[in-house]
């Protein structure tokens, strides 16, 4: 029986904390010789620590199953339509919710898929032991411009682009799970009116860095993974909710949905006709990801 049948739930909250960080600290030691080999300027020394660094965090992974098949048993309902294929890389889009996530994310997919990669702030690097181990394994860290300082000077638009590309070519030599959240920030209320968001549960997509990893490696995706994520209500901290052990009604929900041949080459950029195309796709897929939303949060509420 889980210790969240027998517990306070705050106290469920931090034992998973601890169990997660002494976790996680453990694994970084294991790392540490693989990322100071990362550090040697030979290419393919690098290459080879930073996959052994993912086959080290894809331990971490199934660790973390561990503590929370003790902390919480089974938390909410995961549904996966379609079937994985062994040594393939694909493209996930999901929805952004909550700071957990990334964690669900890579449980969900854990054992399915490689281990995931995503594209995050470069003010990130920093964080301690998060920072380097993310670095190891080729993270690519985006630096974010507003649109005022884009408007100033064009070329900023394109440093985030290009970061992508080249994260992607790297991504070429071995299957990868390549893990993007469209909407490019956590959904909150004021941000969906901020946006002034044509849809009910979502904020509106971001387009180029899905288009840029497309141009990049379409070809070597498997399939396009959509990953619907629906927390239960609760009052406060989703997060927090979710780590003590509260989010029995949560639904996940991944489609493998084949990627359109004609989305793959074209230039995002400067080709008028594809940035077009490019766009209705997605906003197809979004306004099928809010329905679905809806249904979801609607079941989650509905959970005992």
């Amino acid at each position: 029986m889980p210790l969240s049948k027998f517990l306070p739930k705050p106290l469920v909250g931090v034992l998973t904390v601890c169990a997660m960080t002494v976790c996680i600290t453990f694994w970084f030691v294991v790392m540490l010789p693989f990322i100071a080999l990362r550090l040697v300027p030979i290419y393919r020394v690098q290459r080879w620590a930073s996959n052994a660094c993912v086959r080290i965090a894809t331990w971490w992974v199934g660790s973390n199953q561990g503590i929370y098949a003790l902390m919480h048993g089974v938390q909410g309902e995961l549904r996966i339509h379609g079937d994985f294929q062994p040594h393939s890389s694909y493209l996930v889009v999901s929805n952004h919710a909550a700071w957990a996530d990334i964690l669900v994310l890579f449980n969900a997919l854990h054992g399915h898929a490689p281990f995931g990669r995503f594209f995050l702030k470069k003010e990130l690097i920093w964080v301690p032991i998060v920072g380097v181990v993310c670095w190891a394994m080729d993270f690519p860290f985006m630096k974010r411009h507003s649109q005022k300082a884009i408007a100033r000077n064009p070329a900023l638009a394109e440093q985030d682009l290009e970061t992508t590309r080249k994260a992607c070519a790297v991504y070429k030599e071995s299957p990868v799970t390549v893990i993007n959240f469209l909407e490019g920030t956590r959904f909150t209320p004021s941000k969906h009116a901020r946006y002034k968001s044509p849809y009910q549960h979502l904020l509106p997509p971001k387009f180029g860095g899905l288009s840029a990893s497309l141009n990049a490696m379409g070809e070597q995706f498997e399939a396009l993974v959509d990953v619907t994520i629906a927390y239960q209500a609760v009052k406060g901290n989703t997060t927090w909710s979710w780590l003590c052990g509260q989010q029995t009604g949560m639904q996940i929900e991944v489609h493998l949905l084949p990627i359109p041949q004609e989305m793959i080459a074209g230039d995002y950029r400067n080709n008028p006709d594809f940035k077009q195309a490019f766009k209705a796709w997605v906003a197809g897929l979004w306004q099928t990801k809010d329905q679905r939303l809806a249904a979801l949060k609607q079941k989650a509420t509905d959970a005992p």
